[in-house]
C-alpha cells in the first residue's frame, strides 16, 4: 500500500530482451484497463488503485529486481506475470521470498511446481497460478491425431531440459496421458536447446515409421527440424506443438514453418463465450480492440492477461483487509472468478496454488498475410464452434 493509502497492482512484463513480443498482451490489457480503475473496493471502503510496470529484461535476474522495484519503490499490493519459462518461476519465487501474492499464468502448472519445488503436491503461501497441464495437452494432441486417417505413430520431439522431463515423467506428465489413449510414443531422445542438427532424430524416427511429429520446441528449432525433415523426404504429415502457439507471425522460422500447418493447444479465442468481470467486455471485443489499438493479430495469451488483472482486482476488492498481504493471498486462495479467460477456481485445482484453463485444439493454416488459427477439436469447451477439419501436410 502506498502512503497516500492507495492499493497498488504490479506487473513484471518483457518489455525488452528476446522475450520482448511475448509482453505484448500484458502490456496493451494495462494501459487498457489502468485508466478505468482508478478505485477498488465496496461501498465505505474504496481505495484508489494504481498500476506499476516493471521490465523483467526477459532475465531471470532482471526480473527479480522488478519484484524488488515493485515492492520496495512501487509499494505493490499483487503482483502479476506471464512467459518465460525461466522468468516466471523467477518472478514467482521473488514475490515467494518477499510475501507479496502473486498471480501467474500461461505455463503448464506442472513446470510452474517443478521449476520451484520437489513435490507436486507442495503447497506455496504467496504465489498463485491458472494454466492447464502436460496431461491436459496430450489429451487435446490424442484428440487431434485421432482425427487422421489411420493410426499414427507420434514421434517426441523434445528437449534435454526441465520441460522434456516433465513431458517424460511417468506419473504426471506427456507420456503416460497419451498412452491412455492407447497411442504409442517413440522418443529419440532429448536435444540442447537452441538446436544445431536434428539429423539423427529424423533418421530414429524414419526407421521406427514415425509419421506424426509432437513438440514443444521453440519457433527456431521447429522450423530448422521441418526444414531438414523436408530435405531428408522424412517430413511428417503432421506437427503438434504446444510451443509455438501464440505468436506464429513473427521471427526467421516462418519461412521453414510456412507448409507445416502446425496444429496446437487452443485456450482462448475471439469465439470463446467469455465476458471481463471488470466490464462486461467480451472475447471477441477485446480481439478487436487489440487489433484496432496495435495494427497486429489477436494473440491467445490476451485473454489470459486480461484475467491476470481481473483476479488481482478481485482480490483487492475482496480481501478483509487488501492492505494486509496475508488478506489478500487467502482471497485469492479461496477465490472463484468468472474472467474473459472462463472460470478460475482455486478451490478445485489439480494441487494446491493451481487453477485450471481448459484446452481445446487448433490448427495454424497459412493465409496470404501470415497464418490463421483454426479450431478443429473443441471437446473441453463445446461452445467454442469447430472451424476446420485437421489437415495434414
Amino acid at each position: 500500500m502506498g502512503p497516500d493509502g492507495s492499493l497498488c497492482i504490479g506487473a513484471v512484463v518483457p518489455r525488452t530482451g528476446r522475450l520482448s513480443t511475448l509482453g505484448d498482451p500484458l502490456a496493451f490489457v494495462v494501459d487498457r484497463l489502468a485508466p478505468h480503475l482508478t478505485s477498488v473496493g465496496g461501498a465505505g471502503r474504496r481505495r484508489a488503485l494504481r498500476f506499476a510496470v516493471r521490465d523483467s529484461r526477459s532475465d531471470p535476474d532482471g526480473a527479480r529486481r522488478a519484484v524488488r522495484d515493485l515492492v520496495e519503490r512501487d509499494r505493490a499490493d499483487v503482483v502479476i506475470t506471464m512467459a518465460g519459462t525461466r522468468v516466471l518461476p523467477a518472478v514467482a519465487d521473488a514475490c515467494e521470498r518477499r510475501g507479496v501474492p502473486c498471480v501467474s499464468t500461461t505455463f503448464p502448472w506442472q513446470a510452474y511446481v517443478y521449476s520451484r519445488a520437489d513435490d507436486i503436491g507442495h503447497r506455496f503461501d504467496w504465489t498463485y497460478h491458472f494454466a492447464w497441464g502436460l496431461d491436459d495437452i496430450a489429451t487435446v494432441f490424442a484428440d487431434i491425431w485421432e482425427r487422421l486417417d489411420g493410426a499414427p505413430t507420434v514421434g517426441c520431439l523434445w528437449n534435454d531440459d526441465l520441460q522434456g522431463r516433465l513431458l517424460r515423467h511417468d506419473r504426471h506428465g506427456f507420456v503416460p496421458a497419451a498412452a491412455r489413449r492407447g497411442h504409442r510414443l517413440v522418443d529419440p531422445g532429448g536435444y540442447r536447446e537452441p538446436a544445431a542438427d536434428f539429423g539423427p532424430a529424423i533418421e530414429h524416427l524414419r526407421r521406427t515409421g514415425v509419421d506424426v511429429v509432437t513438440s514443444a520446441a521453440t519457433a527456431t528449432d521447429l522450423g530448422l527440424f521441418h526444414r531438414q525433415a523436408r530435405r531428408a523426404k522424412a517430413a511428417p504429415r503432421l506437427i503438434t506443438c504446444s510451443r509455438w502457439l501464440a505468436y506464429p507471425h513473427a521471427g526467421k522460422a516462418r519461412g521453414d514453418l510456412a507448409d507445416a500447418r502446425v496444429a496446437t493447444l487452443v485456450y482462448w479465442t475471439p469465439g470463446h463465450p467469455h465476458r471481463s468481470s471488470l466490464d462486461g467486455t467480451t472475447a471477441a471485443e477485446l480481439a478487436v480492440a487489440y487489433r484496432d489499438a496495435t495494427g497486429g493479430p489477436w494473440l491467445q495469451p490476451l485473454g489470459l492477461a486480461h484475467a491476470l488483472v481481473e483476479v488481482a482486482h478481485h482480490a483487492l476488492a475482496h480481501a478483509d483487509d487488501p492492505a494486509q498481504p496475508a488478506s489478500v493471498a487467502r482471497t485469492i486462495a479461496r477465490a472463484r472468478v468468472d474472467t474473459i479467460a472462463g472460470t478460475l477456481d482455486w478451490t478445485r485445482g489439480p494441487a494446491p496454488n493451481i487453477a485450471l484453463v481448459p484446452l481445446i485444439g487448433g490448427q495454424w493454416r497459412p493465409t496470404r498475410d501470415g497464418h490463421d488459427l483454426a479450431v478443429v477439436t473443441n471437446t473441453a469447451v463445446p461452445q467454442v464452434p469447430v472451424t476446420a477439419d485437421v489437415t495434414p501436410t
